[in-house]
């Protein structure tokens, strides 16, 4: 896994809650990412390393810097850190961009309708990848439909704006739970994103068929959107969902309990106390160990590591991935099933 270092060149605020952080690229080997993927800041407060991973909301060939929009997240603190503390000079430590929420050409002609699904700081990667396909010219007509409490926290409320002037095939429709004053503006909806009302538009106005909807939100949007498109007959490969939050059932806990277990980490063998609900990578940072990660959803591989002895169950992933071996687990949604587990990590 590749390191760099980054110099943050502006810090400029999106909205009252919102931020989004500039980087310069370097100057010789500049990081090569794709629209949708994200990048992971490693930051040491109050002398504990953390990773946290933020969707580009830049897109290459289109933005000359790097850039992510981070959310200020209630008691969050790596967003708080980032929005009150960091400023413009600051050297960040980063991972190399990751992720495989990004447009497929192969699944793309010149008839696809995009459809890009969002709401408050899922934007990010969409409008990334907005920013690439118009950019390219990929497909035929990119439609946005964006959910926010109100008007003030549309994030990049104004760039939309302005690409919508710039490119006729691009549109976008809005959606407001908390409308102060209500707009003239059929595209804008009153309430929570109605997936079923928008696509009887989309469907009125031409095939299904032809779209390859990306989905970026809280779980409930994800499952409401995916349910109403295979309701009309959308292909689940022409869905792409990106996910960067863990729901799991309380159901599959019941077998699990407070365990020690062993983690190596360079040799070194720490007795780690994994309380039941956490997982073993969670456990290993309250503990202090320099432990490498990023999404904690199962998706980066980050986080994996070799299981020497005992049992562990998964939790979160579907399906385990096939990059991992036999012998290997991901520490963020690994659980210890009996006593006496050990894992060791590079």
């Amino acid at each position: 896994m590749k390191h760099y270092t980054l110099k943050i060149t502006e810090l400029r605020r999106e909205t009252a809650d919102t931020l989004t952080v500039v980087f310069k690229q370097p100057a010789l080997k500049k990081i090569k990412y794709q629209a949708g993927q994200y990048l992971t800041l490693i930051l040491k407060i109050n002398g504990r390393r953390y990773s946290r991973p933020y969707s580009f909301s830049s897109a290459p060939g289109v933005d000359s810097d790097l850039e992510i929009t981070v959310k200020q997240v209630p008691g969050g603190i790596v967003s708080n850190h980032i929005a009150d503390r960091l400023k413009t000079g600051d050297l960040v430590e980063v991972m190399e961009p990751m992720g495989s929420f990004v447009l497929n050409p192969d699944s793309i002609t010149t008839d696809t309708h995009l459809v890009l699904w969002g709401a408050g700081s899922g934007i990010t990667p969409l409008f990334s990848i907005i920013k690439e396909a118009l950019h390219k010219n990929t497909g035929k007509k990119v439609t946005l439909v964006y959910g926010n409490r109100s008007l003030e926290s549309v994030i990049f409320k104004d760039k939309i704006k302005a690409l919508k002037t710039v490119y006729p095939n691009f549109t976008s429709w809005n959606s407001h739970t908390k409308l102060a004053i209500s707009e003239v503006n059929p595209t804008v909806i009153e309430g929570r994103i109605d997936p079923a009302k928008v696509l009887s538009v989309m469907q009125a106005e031409g095939d299904l068929n032809h779209t390859l909807h990306y989905i970026c939100g809280p779980v409930g949007l994800k499952e409401s959107v995916k349910t109403a498109l295979l309701a009309l007959g959308v292909k689940s490969q022409s869905i792409q969902t990106e996910d960067f939050e863990i729901v799991r059932d309380p159901v599959a806990f019941e077998n699990i309990s407070t365990r020690m277990v062993t983690v190596i980490k360079d040799g070194v063998k720490h007795l780690v106390e994994v309380v039941k609900g956490k997982s073993i990578l969670e456990a290993g940072l309250d503990a202090m160990l320099n432990l490498s990660y990023s999404c904690q959803t199962g998706n980066c591989l980050v986080c994996k590591a070799v299981l020497v002895q005992g049992e562990v169950k998964m939790i979160g992933p579907t399906n385990k991935p096939e990059e991992l071996n036999a012998d290997e687990c991901l520490l963020c949604c690994s659980f210890p099933m009996v006593e006496n587990v050990e894992v060791a990590v590079a």
